[in-house]
């Protein structure tokens, strides 16, 4: 730590004079420096860029030379700096931070830091912020350029979140510094890189925080966990953020989609190509198409080799695809005789939790209205 050979400098939009003493020093004495052309015009240096595709691999061949690496802001915030670190032992760098953009973003408003979400939206898709949005929440997003900022805008109207304030920051803590209000609805144009985004949500298109959203919200073809056993399913899950999920006979997704909506990840097993599109299409409207991966094949045959720590199966149940399973909370819906006797054979020999479950719907009957009665639901829980 004493004399590490690269240094991680973090640069604003102010340049050199908005760099403390050790980052100059550091740029003073750099034998090669690297940066993206803009990092590296604002500090008047000359340097080499990074390689497209991006890859810290120059970095690490200049090991033993002094070498500055420039980044925005931060550079542990949505910036090179983790990518460089995780490649290299603790003595071999340091790392000297400006202030990041959402940190001046928040300043200029005011907003307590603390109490913002923040994300990186230079490549994943809007719909990450699904979750993120809730009623007089504040959200801030970095953007690769002007026009994601526009479509940004757009996205959100089209979510229902057209009433949503929004504030656009443009080259924030430097010279051509601009921050514009306006809403959703009324859009962005002319938005200039870089460029960051401030929301405050508003509008009807919220998710609800309880498992058992709307059936309607899913892509399905009617194989779906309705939303009633869903919420029951899930509660026998028992989500915690950062579990995984095996979600076998997955059908429309929709369990696997509630649980990563809880923060944890998952895979979904499924045997018809059809509706393992279908699953890719949930995952990416809510917004976890990163937490949620497909795998198309039929079970025990196709399994995930990641380890699990609860287990559901939706359909395609057998005690071959039982034996095969490792050691997880298990939950098993079923619907048919056949399967409803097996599993309560299952409960006698090794106990856990049994339910039966049964749902009726008011629709029309005659003048009137009555009960229409759904399938009746057999639930095992183990252990």
């Amino acid at each position: 730590m004493s004399d590490p050979w690269l240094t991680i400098v973090g640069i604003g939009e102010d340049g050199p004079d908005g760099l403390p003493p050790a980052s100059r020093a550091a740029l003073d004495r750099a034998e090669v420096i690297f940066g993206g052309p803009r990092h590296l015009a604002l500090a008047g240096a000359r340097g080499r860029p990074w390689p497209v595709p991006f890859s810290v691999t120059p970095v690490l061949a200049e090991r033993g030379r002094r070498v500055v690496v420039l980044a925005s802001g931060d550079p542990f915030w949505h910036g090179a700096g983790a990518g460089l670190a995780a490649a290299l032992e603790r003595h071999e760098w340091r790392a000297i931070p400006a202030p990041s953009t959402p940190s001046l973003m928040a300043a200029r408003l005011g907003w307590r830091l603390e109490e913002v979400a923040v994300m990186g939206l230079h490549a994943a898709p809007f719909a990450r912020l699904r979750p993120l949005l809730t009623r007089g929440g504040r959200v801030i997003v970095t953007l690769r350029d002007g026009a994601a900022a526009t479509e940004l805008a757009d996205w959100l109207t089209v979510q229902g979140h057209g009433p949503s304030r929004i504030w656009l920051g443009e080259a924030l803590g430097g010279p051509r510094e601009r921050i514009t209000e306006t809403t959703a609805s009324d859009g962005i144009t002319d938005a200039r890189a870089p460029c960051i985004l401030a929301i405050e949500a508003a509008g009807s298109g919220f998710l609800p925080r309880v498992a058992g959203l709307n059936d309607a919200l899913f892509a399905h073809d009617g194989q779906i966990t309705k939303a009633p056993i869903r919420a029951m399913t899930l509660a026998a899950l028992s989500p915690r953020a950062g579990e995984h999920l095996w979600d076998i006979g997955a059908g429309s997704g929709s369990v696997a989609v509630e649980w990563c909506l809880a923060g944890g990840t998952a895979v979904a097993v499924e045997v018809r190509e059809d509706r393992a599109r279908n699953i890719r299409a949930n995952a990416r409207a809510f917004g976890v198409d990163h937490r949620l991966t497909v795998l198309e094949g039929a079970a025990p045959e196709t399994l995930p080799d990641t380890a699990p720590a609860a287990i559901f199966i939706g359909g395609g149940f057998s005690d071959t695809l039982l034996a095969a399973l490792p050691a997880a909370r298990l939950v098993i819906n079923a619907v048919t005789l056949e399967t409803e006797a097996r599993l309560i054979a299952l409960h006698g020999e090794r106990g856990g939790r049994l339910m039966r479950v049964g749902i009726e719907t008011a629709a029309p009957l005659g003048q009137g209205r009555g009960w229409t009665p759904s399938r009746p639901l057999v639930q095992w829980c183990c252990p």
